[in-house]
């Protein structure tokens, strides 16, 4: 049974507001007057979307965003285009048709897009409302369409980046796995035939291989436990600040983590900027998007000091976790009145710059995992060699006359 938000009077008239489920408006207006209320408004609330997996949500954005901007700007009205978008992409139906029946009811277009969060974010539903007040939808949209794809350019890049360690890991892990598991049983069943003595180093490869295989559900179990209690605590928010600092802490993973936040700032600012929200109002917005709990603390006391008075590359040259290029650059943009499209290029160069450390990074973790994985191997085939061979040298001996 559908669900509806209701404001009325009652007969000494105070103000009610609240919710009830019926099946037609007019039901729900029945049930309130029955209640001796008077009803000022009864409108149907929206079902929460279903989103899909991150991915498809995302591409699905993406596309109704690239399709808003091309249809509103060949000057198609805002219904027409919604209703549109909506046709075109299956992802989004559900999501455009209820924007569209909110905006035919007389919400503006931000407030219906902020009435689905887990599709649109405070920056995306921000910049839409810069240009409501504006009067540029379509320029809103195609600056918002532009961050997306640049988002969606970089995920790719990180995706294929990855891929070759991500493979070299597996492989290396079965290659342990069927040896513990396959391959040193067999060994340890005729080394155990021939009743010789084994070397130190056998004994202790064997012994270990036995363990792990006589405990290997606890081990799992426990690793399974601890990635689920992880994501628990993840999840309610727990360890979202002591990783985001620990992450900022580490030497090389901490330049790519404040190179990365520093051109999320710089992106999301601008845009905003762009789209003629002003500054405080697009810190504000900022500091809600930029997914760091670490940044959104630093953003929240940048908002603090902007308000204050204080210039924002004087802010931004306060604290970490910004790269100082950010605030060079803004600071030329807000003497030649052109912050918008400096921290455009501030975002332009510290994107590149996360990109190149990106790539030393897989480039170390390539041999270490080559190291970490062959050592592995290395070791178990040297112990097994140091018994076959002091067996045949046994055999040997026992032979001679």
């Amino acid at each position: 049974m559908p669900s509806y938000a209701y404001r009325a009077v009652d007969a000494a008239g105070v103000r009610h507001a609240g919710h009830t489920s019926a099946d037609s408006p007019d039901g729900a207006a029945r049930t309130l007057e029955e209640r001796g209320l008077v009803v000022v408004e009864v409108r149907e609330e929206a079902h929460a979307s279903r989103a899909p997996r991150a991915g498809r949500r995302r591409q699905g954005v993406l596309d109704a965003s690239r399709s808003l901007a091309a249809l509103l700007g060949a000057g198609l009205p805002l219904v027409r285009a919604l209703r549109s978008a909506a046709a075109a992409h299956a992802v989004m139906a559900d999501v455009m048709t209820d924007v569209r029946h909110r905006v035919e009811r007389g919400e503006s277009l931000a407030a219906a897009l902020a009435s689905h969060p887990d599709w649109f974010d405070a920056v995306y539903v921000g910049a839409v409302r810069a240009g409501e007040r504006g009067g540029d939808l379509a320029e809103a949209f195609a600056r918002l369409t532009a961050r997306l794809e640049r988002q969606a350019e970089l995920r790719a890049r990180l995706l294929t980046t990855l891929i070759y360690p991500a493979m070299l890991g597996i492989f290396g892990g079965v290659a342990v796995l069927v040896l513990v598991f396959l391959v040193l049983p067999r060994f340890a069943e005729l080394l155990g035939e021939s009743g010789a003595t084994l070397p130190r180093s056998t004994t202790l490869v064997l012994g270990v291989a036995a363990w792990a295989r006589a405990w290997w559900p606890w081990l799992a179990g426990g690793a399974l436990a601890a990635v689920a209690a992880a994501g628990a605590l993840h999840r309610a928010g727990l360890l979202r600040r002591p990783l985001a600092r620990a992450l900022l802490a580490l030497p090389l993973v901490g330049r790519l983590r404040r190179d990365t936040l520093s051109a999320r700032f710089a992106r999301l600012t601008s845009v905003l900027l762009e789209s003629g929200t002003p500054l405080v109002p697009a810190l504000e917005l900022v500091e809600h998007a930029i997914g760091d709990p670490v940044a959104a603390d630093a953003v929240t006391a940048l908002r603090e000091r902007v308000r204050g008075g204080v210039p924002l590359h004087q802010s931004l040259s306060a604290g970490a976790p910004w790269r100082p290029e950010l605030a060079e650059l803004a600071g030329v943009g807000e003497a030649t009145a052109k912050l918008p499209e400096l921290l455009a290029r501030a975002a332009d160069l510290l994107e590149a710059r996360a990109d190149r450390t990106l790539v030393r990074l897989v480039a170390l973790a390539e041999p270490l995992l080559i190291v970490l994985f062959g050592g592995a191997v290395g070791v178990i085939a040297l112990a097994l060699l140091q018994a076959v061979y002091g067996l045949n040298a046994g055999v040997g001996a026992g032979g001679l006359p």
